[in-house]
C-alpha cells in the first residue's frame, strides 16, 4: 500500500479549505462519471468548519449520498451526535434529498444500531471519499488503541463498540476494512495536541488510523505545528 501523502497547511483555516476544495472536486468527478457521490463524514471540530463551508458550493445536492463514518450512542438530538453537528452545520441548509442521508441510530444501542447499519451497507459499492479525523492517541472514526479495528478480510463494515476510552464509551463504527473501500480517502489534522500521534503514524506505529488502507492510499490534509520542529 502507498504510504500517506503529507500535505502541509499552514494553518487550521487552510485545513478546511482546501478540504471544502476537495471534496468539490471529488463530488464533480463522481457525478460526472457515475451520476452519484458517495461520500462518509467525519466528526470532530475540524471537519465542522469544513462543512460549514460547503453549503454555498455549486453542485447538483441530488446526487450527494451520504454516509457516516462513525456515531456515539446518545439521544437523537444530542449535540455530541455526529449526524446532529453535521445537520445543523451543513445538511439542514442544503436540498440533498432525505432518503440518501444515512445516519446511524445510535439512540437504538451499539449492537442494534450496528446491525442496521451493516444491512443498509450491504449494497452500497466503493465510497468516493471518506473523510476521517486523527485523535491524540492516534483514533479514527471510533477506533480505539487495544480495540478491534476490523481490519481482518472477514471483519464486519461495521462494529459495536462498548468500551471506548472516551464517554460516551458506547459507539458504532465502520471498520477499518470498510472504510479502506473506497476511492480516496481524506484526513483532516490540526492542532499541537495531535503532534505525537502525527509522529508515531510518521514512523509507521501501529495506529487505528494507519489501519485503513484504500488501494489508492490516502491523503492528509495536516496543519504545520502538528510536527515537532
Amino acid at each position: 500500500m502507498e504510504s500517506p501523502r503529507w500535505r502541509l497547511c499552514a494553518s487550521a483555516a487552510e485545513v478546511r479549505e482546501r478540504a471544502a476544495a476537495w471534496i468539490g472536486e471529488a463530488a464533480q468527478e463522481a457525478i460526472a462519471a457515475r451520476g452519484v457521490f458517495r461520500i462518509v463524514l467525519a466528526g470532530g471540530e475540524t471537519p465542522r468548519g469544513v462543512y460549514e463551508a460547503l453549503r454555498d458550493l455549486d453542485t447538483d445536492w441530488r446526487a450527494w449520498e451520504i454516509w457516516f463514518g462513525d456515531e456515539r450512542c446518545l439521544a437523537v438530538d444530542d449535540p455530541r451526535r455526529n449526524s446532529r453537528m453535521a445537520g445543523t452545520a451543513w445538511l439542514e441548509r442544503v436540498p440533498i434529498p432525505a432518503g440518501r442521508i444515512h445516519v446511524i441510530r445510535g439512540e437504538l444501542g451499539a449492537e442494534a444500531a450496528a446491525a442496521e447499519y451493516r444491512a443498509a451497507l450491504a449494497d452500497v459499492p466503493e465510497f468516493d471519499l471518506v473523510l476521517l479525523g486523527l485523535g491524540e492517541d492516534g483514533h479514527t472514526a471510533s477506533l480505539f488503541p487495544g480495540g478491534d479495528w476490523g481490519e481482518a478480510p472477514e471483519a464486519p463494515d461495521v462494529l459495536a463498540v462498548h468500551d471506548a476510552p472516551k464517554p460516551p464509551a458506547e459507539r458504532v463504527s465502520l471498520s477499518a476494512r470498510r472504510l479502506g473501500r473506497t476511492r480516496g480517502a481524506l484526513f483532516l489534522v490540526a492542532g499541537a495536541g495531535k503532534r505525537a500521534a502525527v509522529a508515531a503514524w510518521r514512523a509507521g506505529a501501529g495506529l487505528p488510523a494507519a489501519s485503513v488502507r484504500p488501494p489508492a492510499g490516502v491523503d492528509v490534509l495536516l496543519e504545520n505545528i502538528c510536527i515537532e520542529g
